[in-house]
């Protein structure tokens, strides 16, 4: 089977990807290495526990679907084209309830949190565009490589996410989510929340090359 090892990642990561978006509105592609020509997408409109690793299409970077029983996301142009843009091994995206809240609020997320790090120093904000586009494509990549961010909001929209491979693109999504919350919630008790310096978030940077078991 074609990218089977990516196809089955995709079926063992939905559920992952349910917990962050309500009902069948986000989607997953995981892409045959990190500069693969090809990658496997959920399909669309089905739930996340309905399909099995034959069913989830695969597509070339070029956005052109090559094999699976089910059609693709509607969102491929937005994976093909960061696909295009960057050496990343998944793609995540989600209308996870507190980044779509900064999505629909047009509120970057600053460096509130150290953790932030783990996507770039900031979220910025893609211009809004129908889902689906290939202009909502276009204004994903540009934003996040204006901010060189792994991760961005697109505009009355939700969240996207890319990394080397799923887990971590699924784990800095929650990460992201976590500190739009903690943003939202402090804007909501009246305070202004304060930012890290550069100078800190370099620090943590060299902090988390030793972080774990090695």
């Amino acid at each position: 089977m074609i990218l089977d090892a990516e196809r089955r990642t995709v079926v063992e990561r939905a559920p992952d990807l349910a917990a962050l978006t309500p009902g069948r509105t986000g989607n997953l592609s995981v892409r045959d290495g990190t500069d693969g020509d090809a990658f496997a997408i959920t399909p669309t409109g089905v739930p996340y526990d309905a399909f099995d690793a034959a069913d989830v299409p695969v597509v070339g970077v070029d956005g052109e679907r090559r094999t699976g029983d089910m059609a693709p996301s509607s969102e491929v142009p937005m994976h093909a084209a960061i696909y295009r843009r960057a050496n990343v091994g998944a793609i995540a995206h989600a209308h996870s309830p507190w980044s779509t809240a900064m999505a629909v609020a047009r509120e970057p997320l600053a460096p509130i949190h150290y953790m932030i790090v783990a996507v770039g120093d900031r979220v910025p904000v893609a211009e809004y565009a129908p889902y689906g586009t290939d202009e909502l494509a276009e204004n994903v990549v540009r934003a996040m490589d204006d901010a060189g961010s792994t991760a961005c909001f697109l505009e009355n929209h939700g969240l996207v996410v890319t990394a080397d491979d799923a887990a971590t693109a699924l784990e800095n999504a929650v990460h992201v989510e976590s500190i739009a919350a903690l943003y939202l919630r402090t804007r909501a008790a009246g305070l202004e929340p304060r930012t890290l310096t550069d100078e800190q978030l370099a620090t943590v940077r060299e902090q988390f090359e030793s972080y774990g078991q090695g």
